[in-house]
């Protein structure tokens, strides 16, 4: 019962007002910067969409993973990134503006990719087949919590800016709270399911998420975008909506080992997500060093 307040009322609460946060340091300006940019918004659909089932599936093949376990990892694949990927893209300095794009964009796009993938990762895992609803419901949650208190935040913006530029350090540290609190209740929640599945599960969560995080970070970089959309792009890919895959596959799967995969993912993408931002800033601050 105090699992479900948490993740059902307290924490969207509190991302929502993360959200509003987001909002308070951006203006319409840096949504048409992304427009000039399609390059940005089609890479990172591209590795969302093609690279992250091609290499989940990799994943599970090379490592043996059970077919229960296997369909759980395709199913994360194909979830879209979460709410907090824009979090830390903030704390990252990334172009968080590109994060709430790629984030609307992907959620409406998997409700058509999230169904083809995991029909096809039932067929070849499981050998059976079943429909898979797309997750209207949950696409209409992830837009309320991000993009309603962003809109809003924005709005206070362009009324009162000096009082959004003073809400900005506030909230960001308010963030950095949240995400501890996140690694926290994600222990917590998945503490019997994660001994006995870390040795199985563990390392191919932290496989993908690797792959997911580099590719997103190092593919965009490649191309010549800038630094701070490479940073959005990898905490997009990167931060998968695993609430999404979990609802999934205890609700329309049936398959609780299945949803034992996002489970320890949500665990595993905070603590490398984290640490990732960590290395960024530290490069950050390095190089402003040496420009004097």
């Amino acid at each position: 019962m105090q699992a479900s307040i948490l993740t059902d009322l307290l924490l969207p609460l509190s991302i929502g007002i993360i959200m509003f946060g987001l909002g308070l340091s951006l203006t319409l300006d840096d949504f048409r910067r992304v427009a000039r940019y399609p390059l940005a918004v089609g890479s990172g659909l591209a590795l969302q969409v093609v690279l992250l089932p091609l290499g989940a599936l990799a994943i599970a093949i090379a490592l043996r993973l059970s077919p229960d376990h296997a369909v759980g990892l395709m199913l994360l694949a194909a979830a879209p990134g979460g709410a907090t990927a824009n979090i830390y893209s903030h704390l990252a300095r990334g172009d968080v503006a590109l994060n709430i794009t790629l984030t609307a964009v992907n959620s409406l796009l998997c409700l058509v990719t999230l169904p083809i993938v995991l029909d096809l990762s039932l067929g070849f895992f499981l050998g059976t087949e079943q429909y898979v609803p797309p997750p209207h419901r949950k696409v209409i949650e992830v837009g309320a919590i991000i993009l309603i208190p962003v809109a809003l935040g924005m709005l206070v913006r362009a009324r009162a800016e000096r009082f959004a530029l003073r809400a900005e350090k506030p909230i960001k540290l308010f963030a950095i709270l949240v995400l501890a609190a996140l690694i926290a209740i994600a222990i917590y929640m998945e503490r019997k399911a994660l001994l006995p599945s870390l040795v199985a599960v563990g390392s191919a969560c932290l496989a993908f998420n690797l792959l997911s995080m580099f590719s997103g970070y190092l593919a965009p970089l490649a191309l010549r975008l800038p630094r701070s959309q490479a940073v959005a792009i990898s905490m997009e890919i990167g931060i998968h909506n695993a609430a999404l895959a979990i609802y999934i596959a205890l609700n329309v799967l049936k398959n609780p080992a299945a949803a034992v995969v996002p489970g320890i993912y949500s665990l595993v993408m905070y603590v490398t997500a984290t640490l990732f931002v960590l290395f960024l800033l530290r490069r950050q601050r390095a190089a402003a060093v040496a420009r004097g």
